[in-house]
């Protein structure tokens, strides 16, 4: 029988699912941004393709997290996540000046609000035990 709710392994499967379509996304080195800005003024159907699936990948978790959080719930993961880079910054742990860390840095906190958003219904209902219901088919 399976388990109810979500576990630490669960929660950790989607932050990595989020992970790796943020960082497929953008970053610093090497992403889908640059190889597409490599193509043109080509079209490669390879990378139209790719950028299919991650559009795919965007839509499901922005799709859940916004259902999942709500404005208030993003305001304040958000607020979490910058107020924790802030620190980061004011502590000198980590330097404005670098462009690649901020990004990653910003990446990672986009990769937590969506890792956190698109397991929050669970996450709510182990905690409270409350459940979340956006289509009901069928007896619950």
């Amino acid at each position: 029988m399976a388990k109810k709710g979500i576990t630490w392994v669960g929660y950790l499967l989607r932050y990595t699912v989020a992970v790796v379509l943020v960082f497929a996304s953008y970053n610093p080195r090497y992403s889908y941004f640059h190889w597409f800005r490599d193509m043109l003024p080509g079209i490669d159907p390879l990378v139209i393709f790719a950028g299919v699936v991650l559009l795919i990948g965007w839509t499901i978790f922005l799709r859940a997290t916004i259902r999942s959080l709500g404005a208030f719930g993003l305001l304040l993961a958000f607020a979490f996540f910058g107020t924790f880079i802030w620190m980061l910054i004011y502590w000198d742990w980590v330097s404005v000046d670098s462009f690649t860390a901020v990004s990653y840095l910003v990446e990672i906190v986009l990769s937590g609000v969506l890792g956190t958003g698109i397991s929050w219904s669970h996450i709510r209902r182990r905690m409270t035990g409350q459940i979340d219901v956006d289509e009901v088919d069928g007896d619950i």
